[in-house]
């Protein structure tokens, strides 16, 4: 038979990470700056110079 306990030495189960977490990678924080910028610029274009 297989003993199927879990020893005392075992690691522990990892924490689930939510959208914040998600949110504190400075990768996606870049690319939704740039997007948000280019956003900006293409609203301010539209209602400046058209």
């Amino acid at each position: 038979m297989l003993d199927t306990t879990q020893s005392d030495n075992a690691a522990p189960p990892e924490e689930r990470r939510g959208c914040l977490f998600a949110l504190s990678q400075p990768p996606l924080m870049i690319f939704l700056a740039v997007i948000g910028c280019l956003l900006l610029m293409a609203s301010l274009h539209d209602l400046l110079l058209l």
